[in-house]
């Protein structure tokens, strides 16, 4: 992963209210929420709501998509992972003699970003 996109990703979550909204999407799983269901479980006004999720989408920690007259929204569980794994993945690299930007043989991931 880029270092500016990793730096895209932390932002987005550097919101007490925009973490708020992924733990939601989190705890939801695969299936999703709605737009009313976010709402009711963080009691945010929908005009920030909708706020907030544009710039979590814009991140791409938020996938949305249409359901009838509902939008769905899930968490993007593949960019949340390697976002954790940004970090994690030069732990202790100098503790064990490793000093380049990949850590220990640790390749560096680029991370796709879907567009629809």
């Amino acid at each position: 992963m880029k270092l500016e996109i990793a730096a895209q990703g932390f932002a987005a979550l550097g919101s007490e209210a925009r973490l708020q909204v992924v733990l939601a999407l989190v705890k939801a799983g695969e299936k999703g929420l709605t737009v009313g269901d976010i709402q009711s479980r963080t009691g945010m006004a929908a005009s920030t709501l909708a706020h907030h999720l544009r710039f979590l989408s814009s991140a791409g920690l938020v996938l949305q998509e249409k359901d009838g007259r509902s939008v769905i929204s899930r968490a993007a569980f593949d960019h949340l992972d390697r976002l954790a794994g940004y970090l994690l993945k030069e732990c202790c690299a100098e503790e064990n003699g490793c000093v380049t930007n990949g850590g220990c043989g640790t390749p560096d991931v680029e991370l796709e970003i879907l567009n629809d």
